[in-house]
C-alpha cells in the first residue's frame, strides 16, 4: 500500500515538475514522507504489550515499550487490589493494580471490549488465587 502511494506521488510529482510547477512536486514528496512517517509510527506503537502473570505468591506485570524496554511490577496477591473505572456509555475506561507500596495502570492500549474481557479474567484469577484453602 505504501509502495503504491510512493509510486503515485513520484509519478505525479514528475508530471508537475516537467510542466513547470515544481513547487507542487515538492509537496507531493513531502506528502509521501509524512505518510511514510505516519505508517512507521503506527507500526511502532503496535509493538506495545504487557504480560500479566498471577500466581499464589506473586502478581507480576511486565510492560514492554515500542523500543523493547521492559518495566516489571511485582505485587503480593493478598494485598493487591484491582480498581476499574467505568463510564456508563463506554464501559471500562481505565484499570489499575494497587497494593500498599505502589500501583500501575494495566491495559491502557486495549479497546473497550478487550478491556472488559481482561477485567473479568483478571478479577477471576485474583479471586481464585486469594481463596482460602
Amino acid at each position: 500500500m505504501l509502495a503504491l502511494a510512493g509510486v503515485f506521488c513520484l509519478l505525479y510529482s514528475f508530471v508537475f515538475v516537467t510542466r513547470g510547477a515544481w513547487p507542487i512536486g515538492i509537496f507531493f514528496g513531502a506528502d509521501f514522507f509524512l505518510l511514510y512517517g505516519a505508517f512507521w509510527l503506527n507500526y511502532r506503537s503496535g509493538r506495545v504489550r504487557e504480560e500479566v502473570t498471577v500466581s499464589r505468591t506473586n502478581v507480576s506485570i511486565r510492560k514492554f515499550s515500542p523500543t523493547g524496554r521492559m518495566v516489571e511490577h511485582d505485587f503480593n496477591p493478598f494485598w493487591t487490589r484491582f480498581l476499574v473505572c467505568r463510564h456508563h456509555e463506554i464501559g471500562v475506561v481505565s484499570m489499575h493494580v494497587r497494593d500498599r507500596s505502589h500501583d500501575t495502570d494495566v491495559g491502557s492500549f486495549l479497546n473497550p471490549e478487550d478491556r472488559e474481557s481482561f477485567a473479568k479474567a483478571f478479577k477471576r484469577a485474583l479471586a481464585t488465587v486469594t481463596q482460602r484453602i
